[in-house]
């Protein structure tokens, strides 16, 4: 589940014995956050000494190296990621937190991810980029280490959540529940519509 208290009051309320993991994608969003608001503040800053290098960069930042994520191949965005990544910028220093943090995920076992994080932190918090979200997560270092005995995470979910949003935006609105359930069975059921 996602940081949130009400996910976690709601899921100690009904499920009590329950044990919580923290999604990884809940967590790499609030790390792209915390940095995307260094890049602001930064190319701020920066405009008002007249240097616009961080101008139109805020999708260049989203995106992790290739081997991380699949993504589509464009030479001008790389080579401005790279130009501006390998810079003193803080927005560069709040991005190597964030892609470290990675690693979080990659290790073998709890005591491997309690130490990693340990290290993690004192350097984020010693960076003072990111130290909102580094509090966060030393917070919720439990539901964050529970992913170790687990080894789950509700992606599958979060994917078919978005493509509802997107049926449910593109409809304009449903005049009942069922045509909403209708839409949502229709695209997204896996039914076989071909005639018998």
């Amino acid at each position: 589940m996602g940081l949130s208290a009400d996910y976690q009051g709601a899921a100690e309320a009904v499920l009590p014995k329950a044990e919580v993991v923290f999604d990884r994608f809940h967590i790499n969003k609030l790390m792209g956050e915390a940095m995307d608001k260094v890049r602001r503040e930064e190319n701020k800053e920066l405009l008002s000494k007249g240097d616009k290098r961080l101008v139109g960069t805020r999708y260049v930042w989203l995106y992790l190296p290739d081997g991380i994520c699949k993504r589509e191949k464009d030479p001008t965005r790389d080579r401005v990621f790279e130009k501006l990544a390998l810079s003193r910028l803080r927005t560069a220093r709040a991005y190597y937190y964030r892609f470290l943090f990675l690693e979080f995920w990659e290790q073998p076992d709890i005591e491997s991810a309690q130490k990693f994080f340990a290290q993690w932190y004192h350097e984020a918090k010693r960076s003072r980029l990111i130290q909102r979200v580094a509090e966060t997560l030393k917070n919720h270092l439990h539901g964050l280490l529970t992913y170790f005995r687990n080894e789950i995470t509700n992606a599958v979910t979060e994917v078919l959540n978005g493509s509802i949003q997107a049926l449910k935006s593109t409809a304009r609105g449903f005049c009942s529940l069922e045509n909403y359930r209708t839409r949502i069975l229709f695209f997204l059921g896996r039914l076989e519509l071909r005639p018998q």
